[in-house]
């Protein structure tokens, strides 16, 4: 097996490695872009969800435990935060700026989302990258564009949004990076998805965009909806053949399906955890 630290190169990997370091240093120039027209939130918002999965990456590659409860305790409490933070703070701007024109805003949103994601996974056949590196990289920069947009319309956002947006790269990075290691490759190629929410997000932020009523339901209901997509797209799945299930292997057993069922109730508390730490959060700052 090959050595898989976040900066073990292997001749396979290579191309992808390489990439994910232009990736950085296009990260770098566009971060003092963003700092110099006064982006200064999306900047550590961006710095902050790339550290999160490398830094999560380099125990991935290294464990040589399932980590299915890690996963199921990262994943929940994330989307929890995520799906929580949606509705706290997008869907009532999206709606507030019209009911309709926001509603079909979300629609759309969720359903891009989707279009997005699929579209993630048919590109994660092509054999130099993978699976893995693809579909993150597809998440991130969907998230990185909605952060964009959400805070060059409702500039005075607090952090608390975007934080709990880039809150499940963390356990992306762990699970990644540990499926990456247990077939043998490189994590280095984890570099590009982590780089990817601050590549959208940076220029999405700097963006002119319009100022009426109906232009900026768009805007924030679009955002809105692929933003609870990927919230939901994070929800712990514990069943066999998902990526916890791998996590506990792939034979199927009484035992798995035990581990399964236990997972099952750990899953539903760390969301609510996750989104009740967020509305305790808000409230606590609404005063």
């Amino acid at each position: 097996m090959e050595v898989t630290g976040l900066m073990g190169f292997d001749e396979r990997f290579g191309r992808p490695a390489q990439a994910g370091i232009v990736a950085v240093f296009v990260l770098v120039c566009l971060s003092a872009v963003g700092v110099a027209n006064g982006r200064w939130k999306v900047f550590i918002i961006s710095w902050i969800g790339f550290t999160a999965m490398a830094g999560a990456a380099v125990p991935g590659a290294r464990t040589e435990t399932s980590g299915a409860g890690r996963l199921v305790w990262g994943y929940g409490l994330a989307s929890g935060a995520m799906i929580a933070s949606a509705a706290i703070f997008l869907v009532p701007q999206a709606i507030g700026f019209s009911p309709t024109i926001g509603g079909i805003g979300i629609a759309l949103g969720i359903l891009l989302g989707y279009g997005s994601h699929t579209i993630g996974h048919r590109l994660s056949h092509i054999e130099s990258f993978g699976t893995v590196a693809v579909q993150l990289s597809a998440h991130s920069l969907a998230g990185g564009a909605i952060i964009g947009l959400v805070y060059a319309t409702l500039p005075d956002l607090g952090l608390l949004l975007g934080l709990s947006i880039v809150s499940h790269k963390g356990p992306a990075g762990y699970a990644a990076a540990r499926r990456l290691s247990r077939d043998g490759k490189s994590a280095s190629v984890l570099l590009l998805p982590a780089a990817a929410v601050g590549l959208a997000a940076l220029p999405a932020s700097m963006l002119h965009l319009p100022v009426s009523a109906a232009g900026n339901a768009v805007i924030s209901g679009v955002a809105t909806g692929i933003f609870l997509h990927i919230a939901m797209d994070f929800l712990p799945q514990c069943e066999t053949g998902s990526e916890i299930g791998e996590a506990l292997g792939q034979q199927e057993s009484a035992t798995v399906h035990a581990e399964l069922d236990r997972l099952r109730v750990h899953a539903v508390v760390s969301t609510v955890l996750g989104s009740g730490a967020v509305v305790l959060a808000w409230a606590l700052l609404a005063q």
